[in-house]
C-alpha cells in the first residue's frame, strides 16, 4: 500500500494503477462509485490535475484489508487547495487493491496541513 501511495505522490498515476485489480472498485460514499481501472484512470485525470498531499493518521491492517485515515489536500480546478478528511477502507485480492470503500468530508476553516 506504501508504494501505491509513493507513485500517487509523484504523479505516476499508471504505476498506481498496476497495483489495482482490473474489476477495482472504488465507493465513494455519498458522491460516486468507480468500476475499474479506466474509470479510476478517467476519475484521476480529472481530479489529480496535480498530485494530492496526503497526512496519514492511522493505519490499521487486519486480514486482506487496510484502514487509513487522515487529511487530503487537492488543487481544484481553479488553482486553491481544498482540504479533506478522509477514511479509505482498502480489501485486497492477491496483494492487489480490489475494493475502496472511502468516507471524504470537506474541511471548513484550518487545517493541518500547510496552506497555499
Amino acid at each position: 500500500m506504501q508504494s501505491a501511495n509513493e507513485f500517487i505522490a509523484k504523479g505516476d498515476y499508471e504505476s498506481f494503477l498496476a497495483f489495482c485489480t482490473a474489476d477495482t472498485k472504488w465507493v465513494f460514499v455519498g458522491d460516486r462509485i468507480l468500476h475499474g481501472r479506466e474509470e479510476v484512470r478517467a476519475y484521476m485525470k480529472e481530479f489529480y490535475q496535480e498530485p494530492p498531499v496526503f497526512n496519514v493518521e492511522k493505519s490499521i491492517e487486519e486480514g486482506d484489508s487496510v484502514m487509513v485515515t487522515g487529511e487530503i489536500r487537492l488543487r481544484n480546478k481553479a488553482g486553491k487547495y481544498e482540504h479533506f478528511d478522509y477514511c479509505d477502507i482498502w480489501r485486497f485480492e492477491d496483494g492487489k487493491m480490489a475494493e475502496l470503500k472511502a468516507f471524504v468530508i470537506e474541511k471548513h476553516g484550518s487545517s493541518l496541513l500547510s496552506s497555499e
